[in-house]
């Protein structure tokens, strides 16, 4: 990795655009730290910690601490992810938008419209909900409907502000920009986690356990970065054979190729999915201020991930069961809908190809589905056990860090990623200078 970065250094087209990805991600970091003009951020941080509870670490690792400091970029890439994932789901519901895609670079273009104009609307929203709520709770210093427009505005405009310093990352620096600033954002709320986790396990520590821990620390850290490497890169490679064909005085086809059918198809989305439902119940009671007891109180702690591992509640990890089956279920959903193996064996039937083995048609889309299914559940269980890392450590000894395991998978995804499209960069302007000097 560290090679491929100084070999990316040394070529002039590749360092500008490194450059210039490193120029926007200072904006962003700035923008983050600018707070809303008017807006008391104690009392938001207050609020939140109170109503909010450990969900906000994983608000706080998305927007890279902007969201507590209620700061001009608090919205930041929320809006544009959660407009992404709307369009692609209403993509298999809507034949229009489904046929948009299929279009190529037009329809390709027509989406990124799409997409945009739906960030616009939902950080309206977003922005007008937050305003009114912080404006009721004392948290701005004068609510009227003057400072909620500005404050809808500021916000809004940051957003969007975002939104576009990543699709010009995109264009003009190293990789996918939105990727990338989530990954500055994750990255960003490390160094205080790590001084936590200092504090809490290593000082005043005589020098054996803090060795010991530190190790502890350590080993934790590698296996799941290990465990989410492993994860991100596993492909199960299905065999395809085309048939020869005789095309005048010529005979084509026959080459051999593979179906790649990624153990982790779905990404982070079943994970993040299953935490936010988990938390809505907290939110909306905590919102409207009811008081559960009794039983009621009990479920509330279920729903709470800090509870789970707790050695005192241990009542509490019934919650810690809903949020598996919750991540199996958004990990087969998301991928029966972004991965179609009736369309896939249909079109290998019309290109002459068929799997080795297996007879062209209807048993061709069964034997996908079977080995998608098997599949989709390893990549489910690998997520469970990195996401569930974190929360055991956060529950069973009270270490608390605001990321977690959807943090640490999203992060080494985009690292991955990225040095691939260096990589690659860098292959194109040797075989173009080659082809420049021949």
């Amino acid at each position: 990795m560290f090679k491929t970065f100084i070999n990316a250094l040394k070529v002039k087209e590749i360092r500008q655009k490194l450059l210039y990805t490193f120029f926007v991600l200072i904006v962003i970091r700035l923008g983050s730290k600018i707070t809303v003009p008017g807006v008391r951020p104690e009392v938001i941080k207050d609020y939140l910690a109170s109503t909010v509870g450990d969900s906000m670490d994983f608000i706080a690792s998305f927007t890279g601490g902007s969201f507590e400091e209620m700061s001009i970029f608090a919205l930041n890439v929320s809006p544009y992810i959660t407009a992404s994932i709307i369009i692609q789901l209403l993509t298999i519901a809507i034949p229009a938008l489904e046929e948009m895609q299929r279009d190529g670079e037009e329809g390709r273009k027509k989406m990124t419209v799409i997409t945009r104009f739906l960030t616009i609307g939902l950080s309206v929203l977003s922005s007008a909900g937050l305003a009114i709520g912080f404006g009721q709770r004392g948290a701005l210093v004068d609510y009227s409907f003057w400072s909620v427009l500005s404050m809808i505005i500021i916000l809004t405009a940051g957003s969007a502000m975002v939104m576009w310093l990543g699709e010009r990352v995109t264009e003009r620096g190293v990789g996918n920009g939105i990727s990338i600033i989530l990954l500055i954002n994750i990255v960003s709320t490390m160094p205080n986690d790590l001084v936590n986790m200092y504090t809490m396990f290593m000082k005043g520590k005589d020098p054996v356990r803090m060795v010991l821990a530190g190790l502890v620390i350590v080993a934790v850290v590698v296996v799941t970065v290990v465990l989410v490497c492993l994860l991100q890169e596993a492909v199960r490679k299905i065999p395809v054979q085309y048939a020869k064909k005789i095309q005048g005085r010529r005979q084509v086809g026959g080459q051999s190729t593979h179906i790649p059918l990624r153990v982790n198809t779905s990404g982070v989305i079943p994970v993040i999915f299953a935490s936010s439902i988990l938390s809505v119940p907290l939110i909306v009671i905590n919102l409207f201020g009811v008081k559960a007891t009794g039983f009621g109180a009990k479920v509330i702690q279920c729903l709470n991930q800090q509870y789970w591992f707790n050695r005192s509640q241990p009542w509490a990890t019934v919650g810690l069961l809903v949020y598996i089956l919750l991540v199996f279920f958004f990990a087969y959903f998301y991928t029966s809908i972004t991965f179609n193996p009736m369309e896939i064996a249909n079109n290998m039937k019309k290109n002459g190809g068929f799997i080795p083995g297996i007879r062209p048609g209807k048993p061709t889309q069964d034997y996908l589905n079977k080995i998608l299914n098997y599949i989709v559940f390893i990549g489910a269980v690998g997520l469970i056990i990195v996401a569930c890392i974190p929360i055991f450590f956060n529950g069973f000894f009270g270490a608390h860090v605001s990321f977690g395991g959807t943090s640490i998978i999203i992060v080494v995804g985009v690292v991955i990623e990225t040095i691939k499209n260096l990589e690659s960069q860098m292959l194109v302007r040797h075989y173009q200078g080659f082809l420049l000097d021949t």
